[in-house]
């Protein structure tokens, strides 16, 4: 079994492959291929295209040096990467992340085979996790489901404009200045905003931002 890790930290990427060297994962003969940033993984990436071998699993960290050259910005973007040219490849993401958005952004976007907030990994954890990944089944870390089910109990932020425009609220942009970004006229826009602070139960725009970051949505 072909494994490729990616973390920018390499004592992060020894501790996995240790880790996976045991059994009952150790027992599938893994061959580990390492990358700490974008270009290194998309290097070996391509290089096992050219031959016609394909990684069976790949684990990535959110965070990554990006590789500019080719648009791969973020671990991300590596996973999208890899869903296309390796589509049979099980993808573990793994983020330090805990912000109830960003996790829900991850797993919208990627839905990923596994998916861990660093927190929640622990050799057994990691192994378990795996073994329900082989086995067809996808895997979420406590925290992740967490999130997610956090995501679900105000319903309106399943909207992917609604946690864009609160995300860009909380990195301090004007109304005004949205309905270029967002797509939307500012009067479309504000009525979204009223119906968030009714569901985070606020009066005005900063004490949304607030109380969204207190929840642990930003």
């Amino acid at each position: 079994m072909n494994v490729l890790v990616v973390d920018d930290h390499p004592m992060t990427v020894e501790g996995y492959i240790n880790t996976l060297s045991n059994a009952p994962f150790g027992l599938n003969s893994p061959v580990f291929a390492k990358a700490n940033n974008c270009k290194e993984a998309y290097s070996s990436l391509i290089n096992f295209n050219t031959v016609k071998k394909a990684f069976d699993l790949v684990i990535i960290d959110k965070n990554l040096p990006a590789y500019e050259e080719k648009n791969i910005l973020s671990g991300s973007d590596l996973a999208l990467f890899i869903r296309e040219i390796m589509p049979n490849c099980k993808i573990i993401m793994i983020t330090a992340h805990t912000e109830v958005i960003i996790v829900y952004e991850i797993y919208k976007k990627i839905k990923p085979d596994g998916f861990f907030i660093k927190n929640d990994i622990t050799p057994e954890k990691l192994q378990q996790g795996i073994k329900e990944i082989i086995k067809g089944n996808p895997y979420q870390s406590p925290m992740v489901k967490e999130c997610i089910n956090e995501i679900w109990k105000k319903k309106l932020m399943v909207e992917d404009t609604n946690r864009q425009i609160l995300m860009y609220l909380s990195k301090g942009f004007k109304i005004k200045e949205l309905e270029g970004i967002i797509g939307l006229t500012t009067s479309a826009i504000q009525k979204r905003i009223i119906r968030m602070k009714d569901i985070f139960e606020v009066a005005d725009d900063s004490s949304l931002v607030k109380e969204a970051n207190k929840q642990g949505f930003i």
